[in-house]
């Protein structure tokens, strides 16, 4: 039984909006024990980011050309905010860019996470080795403090 939970979890930490965020909590409320849970979320958590950097600019692209009209606006749509939101952070953050994805990928709010972070990084053409660097520290943060709540930390401080 452990192994399907640790399956669930898995699956679950891949999946957009949800992530790890959702996966760690589900995962302790199965039963498996929270270091594994972390660590299964992280692992899955971490397996989409590569194809997201890689691809979706790509396809985004590639939408741009679609003979279906709304396609073809919702992908435009996509690559012209994020080239302005892009330019904009990075207005901003400067040579800080990287720790400004990292804590993006890090807090666990809603539209934040490894997806969306690695999809903006794509969009901004940044570096793909930093990219990952900063993903995966943002992931183990926002692990661990799923992890804490999870635990019932917050409950006891407040």
């Amino acid at each position: 039984m452990i192994v399907l939970h640790c399956l669930i979890v898995l699956l679950v930490s891949m999946v957009p909006v949800v992530e790890l965020r959702g996966a760690i909590p589900i995962g302790v409320g199965l039963g498996v024990p929270e270091p594994l849970a972390l660590l299964i979320a992280v692992i899955g958590n971490m397996i989409p980011v590569p194809f997201i950097y890689l691809f979706s600019r790509k396809l985004l692209a590639l939408g741009e050309t679609s003979k279906i009209s709304w396609i073809r606006k919702f992908c435009d749509w996509c690559l012209k905010k994020g080239e302005r939101a892009g330019k904009k952070l990075q207005k901003k953050t400067g040579d800080n860019i990287y720790l400004a994805l990292f804590l993006f990928v890090g807090i666990p709010l809603p539209g934040t996470g490894a997806w969306t972070g690695t999809l903006a990084a794509s969009l901004l053409d940044l570096d793909f080795k930093k990219t990952v660097k900063s993903i995966i520290c943002g992931v183990l943060l926002a692990g661990a403090i799923m992890l804490a709540v999870s635990f019932g930390v917050f409950e006891l401080i407040f």
